[in-house]
């Protein structure tokens, strides 16, 4: 367990009465890349939202168990601190429109009131951006305003905005389902860079994107976690029948 990095225990969520995801114990290793599968509504990013709190932001949203990181209860932390550690990229890239690149970049520097000066900041968004495979398309454009990259570029800008905050965890839902094919393939080598300094989660509905860059594998069905275990290995030899009627498309 030492190379686990964050745990569930027995978590379930909930939308008023309806429970979205049920008594879920799972670990993730650090330094990896996990990815979370399943068909649309199966609980994948209700779950994902829990990891970092953001499930309790929806109006009648609770949640049962707990979430450790590095052994520490997420639930007894202040959750700006708890989404520091861990950063968020959501399905579709939502840079912040009238903000420039450069701010886009330190933006949860500046939401937080928090002053690293004009020369740590430049060399924040630089490092970034390099981390994110940006900085040599925007460098000489960093006055620009975010929202006039491409599809793909504002995806890259809103990782390095999730990087800057240097996480220990990124968390991405669906990160590149309204990307086309090359902008897709550019944000896949990326996540497979990340795990030099950080842990990805990836929910996804792709299994061949699945297969392809995730080292570990979940699969979860109507709110339940279903199968864990390495990604080749389920892609093989799934443990359980279920699990091999998605992956062979009988159901999804």
């Amino acid at each position: 367990m030492e190379n686990k990095i964050l745990k569930t225990e027995g978590l379930s969520a909930f939308y008023n009465e309806n429970e979205a995801v049920q008594n879920v114990s799972v670990s993730f290793p650090k330094n990896e890349i996990t990815a979370i599968m399943g068909p649309s509504g199966c609980g994948k990013t209700t779950f994902l939202r829990c990891l970092n709190r953001m499930h309790e932001l929806t109006d009648g949203a609770s949640i049962d168990g707990k979430i450790l990181l590095n052994g520490e209860n997420l639930n007894e932390l202040e959750p700006i601190k708890v989404r520091r550690q861990i950063g968020m990229v959501f399905q579709h890239p939502n840079p912040f429109p009238t903000m420039s690149i450069f701010n886009n970049v330190i933006a949860g520097y500046k939401l937080n009131g928090i002053d690293k000066g004009e020369e740590e900041f430049r060399w924040i968004v630089e490092k970034s951006l390099k981390e994110a495979g940006l900085w040599e398309e925007v460098k000489n454009d960093l006055h620009k305003k975010g929202a006039s990259l491409s599809g793909g570029q504002k995806q890259r800008l809103c990782i390095a905005r999730a990087l800057a905050i240097n996480p220990e965890i990124i968390l991405m839902d669906e990160p590149t389902s309204a990307l086309d094919p090359v902008a897709t393939k550019h944000i896949e080598e990326l996540i497979g860079n990340l795990t030099k300094n950080v842990t990805v989660i990836l929910v996804t509905h792709n299994m061949s994107q699945a297969g392809r860059v995730s080292d570990y594998a979940m699969f979860m069905y109507l709110g339940e976690m279903m199968e864990t275990g390495n990604t080749d290995k389920m892609f093989t030899n799934p443990k359980k029948e279920i699990t091999e009627k998605f992956l062979t498309g009988k159901i999804g």
